[in-house]
């Protein structure tokens, strides 16, 4: 499949995303091609948005049938809008009122309010929400690792999802921070990640928790997910200075090329600074 621009492109903020979008992408419009052969292209959607549900059949139709996706912790939409971009019915489920209001505003300006729908609310409480077993796609991005229960958190995920439905789970990896930090000459908070059994380098680290590939590898996979594929994301992005990137022409789309290469090797997945795991529900 022809690897499409981050929807932002360039600087570095979408660059950091591309290889997410990239697998994401391609998932997506697999599963809505599957679905689209399996006949039941007619749904009109989780929570009956008929009119988006209509638009989006017909703007996906290249990929096959529009799907219902739904994002927990989705924030200002960064993958909600792109994925709305290409006709499917999105749902993002966040805490933040802002973000909310940011997710609309963003909605908005790409023309597609009325596929994108914001709720107030967090994945422990998911079902109060949104409704269980009525998405083809859950997407828990930056979740697992700030809420106080991920075993649970991601069995909400999973739920939300229909029989065989896609879930893509990003999660902060444990030695892109611990390599970061010693990079940085903090030796000793290094040490503290890398032994800590929490991942955290320390009492002002903003990140609760972080795992390593097996470790969410396997939390996935006890939540009765189908591990399909696991990517390294921002192996080498997070560590280049500020500046230095953008000083050369072609130097951005020479790191992007090394991140996809290094997203798909075992090697580098333990050192990346974000993990990301698609599978399917059994």
């Amino acid at each position: 499949m022809p690897r499409s621009t981050p929807p932002d492109h360039l600087p570095r903020a979408s660059l950091r995303a591309a290889v997410v979008w990239e697998a994401l992408e391609e998932a997506l419009s697999r599963h809505g091609a599957a679905r689209g052969d399996a006949g039941d292209g007619g749904a009109t959607g989780a929570g009956g948005r008929g009119e988006a549900g209509g638009r989006g059949k017909a703007d996906a139709g290249a990929a096959g049938r529009a799907l219902d996706v739904l994002d927990t912790g989705g924030g200002t939409g960064g993958f909600a809008v792109p994925a709305a971009l290409l006709g499917h019915r999105v749902t993002v489920v966040d805490p933040s009122p802002n973000a909310l209001f940011g997710l609309q505003r963003r909605a908005a300006e790409a023309g597609v309010a009325d596929r994108v729908h914001g709720v107030q609310g967090d994945i422990h409480a998911l079902f109060d929400v949104a409704e269980p077993g009525a998405y083809d796609a859950v997407l828990c991005h930056g979740v697992l690792e700030y809420v106080d229960d991920p075993a649970a958190g991601l069995a909400n995920a999973v739920a939300a999802l229909r029989p065989g439905g896609l879930l893509s789970v990003l999660a902060a990896g444990l030695g892109g921070a611990v390599l970061a930090r010693a990079l940085a000459g903090h030796f000793s908070s290094a040490h503290r990640a890398l032994t800590g059994g929490d991942g955290r380098w320390g009492e002002a680290d903003p990140v609760p928790r972080r795992f390593t590939p097996e470790e969410l590898t396997r939390l996935v996979a006890a939540a009765g997910v189908d591990v399909r594929a696991v990517q390294g994301v921002r192996t080498f992005s997070d560590l280049v200075p500020d500046g230095l990137a953008e000083s050369e022409p072609g130097a951005l789309d020479a790191l992007l090329e090394l991140e996809r290469a290094a997203a798909e090797s075992p090697a580098f997945q333990h050192v990346a600074a974000q993990l990301h795991v698609l599978g399917g529900r059994k």
